[in-house]
């Protein structure tokens, strides 16, 4: 009976079209302005936890601070595909909350993953009109991983929707997504927060939005399940502490109770995104108002 659903399911999802313009990882090309400094916003992975980026960039966008370039990994590319394409404060909002797993999730019989990612990838695709990633108002990089070697790929070129697909490619969840030749996956497992890659394009200040889950402290590891999980808790934190570090301002919402699938709390998740960047808001003014940093 299960095998019958699961069928029926899979085929009611569309085989994805030839992609004509897939994503590129080109040569980061630095930003640069005469008059002021240049202002990256580094929007980190997290899943659901990713609408906390929402909420931080409305209210950013509500005082008038705005990024030169957006880099994102998994959640944070969806949101800064998003915000890079010109779609802003309620409207960004408006455009977080079609993005549940009933609108996402292709599901699909067992091919190095359960979900296809093209729903993902059409919805990105439509929001911003099918404009490619150097054709969005902000210069833009979606971060991925590469399967076959580990090392990072910052997509800064090519087709939007399926660079935030492979950003977002949670592995043994999403499929690989095949991108001449090489399979990537979800950036995360190489740079949860990319501020080394905002650098890299030139930004002199850098406001970072970390919304992954940490270790819980002193808890109680009962089972296999318990320790594995803490165990990768620990080693994503030390990587995301070790780019968090060069980062300007660092902002990290109080999203503690919000799972990884818990889409259902996106509106927790957006509040606490705004509570926290209005919490540094004097530190980011401080910062834009003083010596570039070069």
């Amino acid at each position: 009976m299960l095998l019958a659903l699961w069928l029926t399911a899979c085929a009611s999802v569309p085989v994805a079209p030839t992609v004509k313009n897939p994503p590129l990882a080109a040569g980061l090309q630095p930003v640069t302005l005469a008059e002021r400094p240049v202002v990256a916003f580094v929007l980190g992975g997290g899943a659901a936890r990713g609408f906390a980026h929402a909420g931080v960039l409305n209210v950013l966008e509500q005082e008038g601070v705005r990024a030169d370039i957006v880099v994102g990994t998994s959640a944070g590319s969806v949101a800064g595909a998003l915000y890079a394409g010109g779609i802003r404060g309620e409207a960004l909002l408006d455009a977080a909350a079609e993005l549940q797993m009933n609108n996402l999730a292709d599901w699909s019989l067992p091919n190095r993953g359960f979900i296809g990612g093209e729903r993902l990838q059409a919805l990105i695709n439509d929001k911003l009109g099918n404009r490619p990633i150097e054709a969005l108002d902000t210069v833009f990089v979606a971060v991925a991983a590469d399967l076959q070697n580990g090392e990072v790929a910052a997509f800064n070129r090519g087709n939007t929707g399926m660079a935030v697909r492979a950003s977002s490619s949670m592995p043994g969840i999403f499929m690989p997504v095949t991108i001449h030749g090489r399979d990537y996956v979800d950036g995360g497992l190489v740079s949860q927060l990319p501020v080394r890659i905002a650098r890299q394009l030139g930004a002199d200040i850098v406001i970072a939005v970390d919304v992954s889950k940490r270790p819980v402290h002193n808890t109680v590891l009962e089972s296999t399940w318990d320790v594995l999980h803490q165990a990768l808790l620990i080693m994503s934190e030390a990587v995301v502490a070790a780019e968090a570090l060069d980062a300007d301002v660092l902002i990290r919402p109080d999203i503690g109770g919000i799972s990884l699938l818990g889409f259902d709390q996106r509106p927790d998740a957006i509040a606490a995104g705004e509570r926290a960047v209005r919490a540094v808001l004097p530190e980011i003014r401080k910062r834009l108002a003083g010596p570039v940093r070069r």
